[in-house]
């Protein structure tokens, strides 16, 4: 059974902050173009190649979900990513997936809190 589109984006949430990248992979469309406030690559193998990079950087990851909003083909999240314990990222994720349901694009915001 296929997940729908947030099922599928809290599942790489998930896998994201335990370290996954086996399951990180297999959620990724061969074509992902990841994007964020410092990097565009294109490609699985240049995607998972950025994510196995800050999976190495981080002792620890926790990631606090605080919204989810679902289109046709999106889904969009605000989030709270603590790195290291300490350093405290907002961060909006919009994530867009092909007809197998497979991640096809991460565009990652940097925010602020509300402090």
């Amino acid at each position: 059974m296929m997940l729908n589109h947030t099922e599928t984006c809290l599942l790489y949430l998930q896998s994201y902050q335990e370290k996954n990248l086996t399951a990180v992979a297999e959620l990724f469309a061969d074509q992902i173009v990841l994007r964020d406030w410092n990097l565009r690559v294109v490609g699985k193998d240049a995607a998972l190649n950025e994510t196995r990079k800050n999976f190495e950087t981080a002792q620890s990851l926790l990631i606090e979900v605080l919204h989810t909003f679902e289109s046709t083909k999106s889904v969009a999240t605000e989030l709270i990513i603590t790195v290291n314990n300490s350093e405290i990222l907002h961060v909006i994720d919009v994530l867009d997936f092909d007809a197998q349901g497979k991640i096809e694009a991460i565009r990652a915001y940097r925010g602020r809190g509300d402090e």
